[in-house]
């Protein structure tokens, strides 16, 4: 086979140690190789960079092994090309499986150019990748919390969560705050509802009785203090994200300026103060290697079902270089936001969806929930169309992925969201909704006879 490059090296990558093996041409053309072995300390991982400097390595190959590969990465992409594969496209045909076996197939794959390299994010964006993915653990884990406070609270015979929509809101922490300081008289801490829930203080009096024990006071008092923390972190990791992009959380984003993109420097609200003005311009300045993010943000957050934190996931996973996927086919199958192709002898077996990012599918799926509630929107229309026919799981599916092509479009050609109306679908098939229509009234008996209004197209 005709031979890529000449000078390169495959790296079989573990916890604590890396096998590499070296091939390069001498001057009669012949392939020799070179077997080592390192540890992955720093200190290791330097001097593996010499041996390949020094070798005249040009391009190195290694798999994709949990998180061991990362080290090694940011160590080696400065100085030579490092191809990170899928390994389950480079399985070595069966036989005796080493270390050293598996580091030779893999040089030898790279040495012919047959691996196809995973998509790598720039270093800034995978620090942001970094942050939105822990502040998305730590949304999990308030979740996660909230609901041992609901089923301590049940355990009480207390029905708060019967009566009030979220338990963590300021009349319902004020009451547990109240009754974990001591007070027991229902009527007491139903006087302490706020807003609307000052309309349903007997409903709430009657919630409030119940027998909590010590275990409970103990319990909820650690649930409550764990659920600040939470919230403070979380609060911490949205001011760090804003500052990155370049942009103030506080402050709303408004539509980028079609006419100029290049030349517009803020994405906020206009301040009518230079105070405010002042604030606004030191919040631009946005990390090296993310500029240009907070201009996408803007764009994405016009789109239906996506809010500030959804629109910073994407963009921390996708990014908004879309050069690196030829389409938006392309970019649906890496995020695996697209049906599968399984089929044998002729016959579809299979249109699940394979894996992809579990943080850029949660936040999708969590925006098309949010987009199919929508009304008189072209996304809340196709969720619900969709939903007849195939289901809801599906449709929710179909609608993240329309998420995702719309985000691909948007990003690449730099143009804002173009809301199409919930009557789109009716408009392009107005000839087949006409005949229907005329069909079901048939059916029932009628005699249809067509009259165009002055105002009909």
């Amino acid at each position: 086979m005709h031979i890529v490059y000449e000078h390169c090296c495959g790296l079989d990558v573990h916890k604590k140690t890396v096998v590499a093996c070296l091939i390069t041409l001498n001057a009669q053309g012949q392939r020799q190789k070179e077997i080592q072995t390192f540890g992955t300390m720093t200190r290791d991982l330097l001097a593996l960079l010499d041996w390949l400097r020094a070798a005249g390595c040009t391009h190195i190959a290694m798999e994709s092994t949990g998180v061991f590969w990362k080290p090694i990465f940011n160590l080696l992409e400065a100085e030579m090309t490092v191809l990170l594969v899928n390994a389950h496209h480079i399985k070595a045909v069966p036989g005796r499986k080493t270390d050293v076996k598996d580091a030779e197939w893999i040089a030898d794959l790279l040495q012919h150019g047959l691996l196809r390299p995973s998509f790598i994010a720039p270093a800034p964006q995978r620090e942001m990748r970094e942050l939105t993915r822990y502040r998305s653990s730590l949304v999990a884990d308030r979740a996660r919390v909230i609901n041992r406070i609901h089923k301590v609270l049940e355990d009480t015979n207390l029905k708060l969560t019967s009566v009030v929509t979220d338990v963590t809101g300021v009349s319902a922490r004020a009451m547990l705050r109240a009754l974990l300081d001591g007070q027991t008289d229902p009527w007491e801490l139903a006087n302490l509802a706020r807003g609307s829930l000052r309309g349903k203080q007997i409903q709430l009096a009657q919630a409030l009785v119940g027998r909590v024990k010590e275990h409970h006071r103990f319990l909820l008092i650690h649930q409550l203090t764990l659920m600040d923390v939470l919230d403070e972190h979380i609060a911490e990791l949205d001011r760090e994200i804003a500052q990155r992009i370049g942009t103030t959380e506080q402050e709303p984003l408004r539509e980028p300026a079609e006419e100029a993109p290049q030349q517009e420097t803020s994405v906020l609200g206009s301040a009518n103060s230079a105070a405010s003005h002042e604030k606004s311009a030191s919040a631009q300045a946005s990390e090296p290697g993310l500029e240009g993010y907070a201009q996408a943000l803007a764009r994405l957050d016009m789109i239906p079902g996506i809010n500030r934190r959804i629109a910073e996931i994407v963009l921390a996973e996708i990014g908004i270089n879309m050069r690196v996927f030829p389409s938006a086919g392309h970019l649906a199958s890496w995020a695996a936001m697209c049906p599968g192709s399984k089929v044998s002898a002729g016959k579809r077996l299979s249109g699940k969806t394979s894996k992809g990012s579990p943080w850029l599918r949660a936040a999708l799926v969590e925006a098309a929930h949010a987009a199919a509630r929508s009304k008189d929107t072209y996304l809340g229309e196709q969720y619900r169309r969709l939903a007849k026919r195939i289901g809801k799981k599906k449709a929710i599916i179909a609608v993240a992925h329309t998420i995702l092509v719309i985000s691909y479009h948007m990003l690449k050609e730099e143009r804002s969201y173009q809301e199409l109306g919930s009557t789109y679908f009716e408009e392009r098939e107005r000839e087949a909704v006409k005949q229907r229509a005329i069909r079901s009234l048939e059916r029932l008996g009628y005699h249809v006879r067509l009259q165009e209004g002055d105002d009909a197209a």
